[in-house]
């Protein structure tokens, strides 16, 4: 399987993931200084990012808009740069800066860079779904969309699925849905559209394998169907909630 040209995987070379990190951080902070302290974000900013599917029902943050009533549907995505705690960023970021730089290396900047977003609105999906009157926040769905890219590439190098992606995937899919609070919906939406858009991404030879060239038509199409799709799931949702 041929990697994106011009990328060395031995370097660190990895500027989009530097810079999602960043705008993470960044993000976080503000939301300290706007909230109530490092374990309690909020404030203006974090109200207008954050996704709730419907907030009828909610009595905090503010009221924040929603998907129902107020067709915001930008916060499929933007909540994804938004974190609960000082343990869930430095999670997420860890995660991010591990997995992320190597997919980055290897699929290339612009693949990258799409498969960041459009997991992350296809994990935003998969938490309305699960629990559409839940405020949500968290890179993790966009991160389990780089777990399913990961696993997809891991198998068309060693040509089998049961590798060290695949072990990755087990262990936090089991901690989501050990652990409550957590949105097991966003990890399970975001590896989904991470796995379509990793296939997507391919151009498959006559053996069953890929090489992973410039960003094709199909890789195109690809993005747009996860991306629709995961606006059409959502809207699915909430729409008897309006």
């Amino acid at each position: 399987m041929r990697r994106a040209p011009g990328v060395a995987l031995a370097t660190n070379d990895a500027p989009v993931t530097k810079i999602l990190i960043g705008i993470n951080v960044v993000i976080y902070l503000i939301t300290v200084v706007q909230g109530a302290g490092l374990n309690s974000p909020g404030g203006s900013l974090f109200n207008r990012l954050v996704l709730v599917g419907s907030n009828s029902r909610l009595g905090f943050f503010g009221r924040p808009g929603d998907l129902a009533h107020d067709h915001e549907w930008w916060r499929l995505f933007t909540s994804a740069f938004l974190h609960a705690s000082v343990l869930h960023i430095a999670f997420n970021m860890f995660a991010l800066w591990v997995i992320g730089r190597p997919v980055e290396q290897y699929l290339g900047r612009s693949r990258y860079i799409g498969l960041y977003v459009v997991s992350g609105l296809a994990g935003g999906a998969g938490a309305v779904i699960q629990a559409p009157f839940q405020p949500v926040v968290g890179a993790s769905g966009a991160i389990f969309g780089i777990l399913g890219a990961m696993l997809i590439i891991e198998w068309q190098l060693t040509g089998r699925l049961a590798g060290n992606a695949m072990t990755l995937i087990v262990i936090n899919l089991v901690i989501s849905f050990a652990i409550p609070g957590i949105s097991w919906g966003g990890h399970v939406g975001g590896l989904i559209g991470g796995i379509l858009i990793t296939l997507a991404y391919g151009h498959w030879g006559d053996r069953g394998r890929a090489q992973y060239g410039q960003l094709g038509l199909g890789g195109v199409i690809g993005l747009a169907a996860v991306a629709a799709g995961s606006f059409a799931l959502a809207y699915w949702r909430v729409r008897g909630y309006a």
